[in-house]
C-alpha cells in the first residue's frame, strides 16, 4: 500500500484514469489518502477524510511514508479559513490554497504559511456564517471550493470547517443524522434533502432562519424553503421536492 498528500492548491478526482472522465470531487492542498491502485499515470486513491474515491493524476501528488499518513489522519485539522492564501516552499514560491485546505503536513512538504487558521469544532450557530462565504460562488459538478462548487461540497465544506465530519454526496449525507417530521422542527444549519420523480437523493442544502435555505444550485444562492421543497420567487416555481430534513449536529 502506497500513501500520499496533495501539495498543490486544488487537483480533479476524477471517474476514471483520464483528463476526460467526470470530475467526481476535488483534492484540496494538505489532503491525505492512500493509493489503492497505481498506474503508469494515474493512481486511484482514497481520501483519508471521508473514504471517497476517485482517480488523479500521479504529477499532482506526492507520495509519503505510512507512518506520516497514519500521523496527519489521525490528527485534528487545521485548516485555512480565508477564502484564498498562499503557503511558501523553501525556494520562496508561493503555492495558492483555497478556504478549507489542511495545513497539518506543512512541515513534510518544506512548506509554511502565516495566514489565518480554523482547528475548533464550532456550534450549529457558526454554520450559516461560513455558509455565505461560498455565496454567490458558481456551481461546479465535483467541486469543492468558492471558485466552482456542488450542492453537497458545499455542506461538506461548511461542515468540516467548523470542525464536523460528513460524507461527500447528498445520498451519503442523507443517512446520517437525525430525521425530523416538519420543517418547524428544524434549526439554522440542519440539512434539507431533495429527491427527483424515482425517489433517488438528488440535492441538499443548508437551512436558514425563517423558512430559508442557502444551497448550489446555478450558483451557491439563497431561496425560500417550504413543506414541498425550494421556492425560486425569481421564476415563481418550486424547482427542488423536499425529501427528508437531518439534524447532523
Amino acid at each position: 500500500m502506497q500513501y500520499g498528500i496533495c501539495h498543490l492548491s486544488i487537483v480533479s478526482l476524477r471517474f476514471e484514469p483520464s483528463d476526460k472522465s467526470e470530475l467526481v470531487s476535488q483534492v484540496l492542498y494538505g489532503e491525505v489518502f492512500k493509493v489503492i491502485e497505481h498506474r503508469k499515470k494515474w493512481s486511484k486513491i482514497r481520501l483519508a477524510f471521508d473514504k471517497y474515491e476517485g482517480w488523479i493524476d500521479n504529477k499532482q501528488f506526492q507520495l509519503i511514508e505510512k507512518v506520516d499518513y497514519d500521523n496527519l489522519s489521525k490528527a485534528k485539522p487545521t485548516l485555512s479559513s480565508d477564502l484564498v492564501e498562499f503557503v511558501e516552499d523553501i525556494s520562496k514560491q508561493l503555492y495558492p490554497i483555497p478556504i478549507g485546505s489542511t495545513l497539518n503536513g506543512l512541515s513534510l512538504l518544506n512548506h509554511s504559511h502565516d495566514g489565518n487558521t480554523t482547528s475548533e469544532i464550532n456550534p450549529k450557530s457558526e454554520l450559516i456564517k461560513t455558509a455565505f462565504l461560498y455565496l454567490n460562488a458558481p456551481y461546479l459538478w465535483g467541486g469543492k471550493t468558492p471558485f466552482g462548487i456542488d450542492c453537497s461540497g458545499f455542506t461538506q465544506m461548511v461542515y468540516k470547517l467548523n470542525g464536523h465530519k460528513i460524507l461527500r454526496d447528498a445520498p451519503l449525507q442523507a443517512i446520517q443524522g437525525e430525521a425530523l417530521s416538519f420543517i418547524e422542527e428544524s434549526e439554522p444549519g440542519d440539512l434539507a434533502f431533495f429527491d427527483n420523480t424515482e425517489g433517488d437523493i438528488i440535492h441538499v442544502g443548508i437551512i436558514m432562519e425563517n423558512h430559508h435555505i442557502i444551497h448550489a444550485h446555478g450558483k451557491v444562492r439563497i431561496d425560500r424553503l417550504d413543506h414541498s421543497g425550494i421556492y425560486n420567487a425569481e421564476k415563481n416555481i418550486h424547482t427542488h421536492k423536499l425529501r427528508v430534513i437531518k439534524k447532523i449536529i
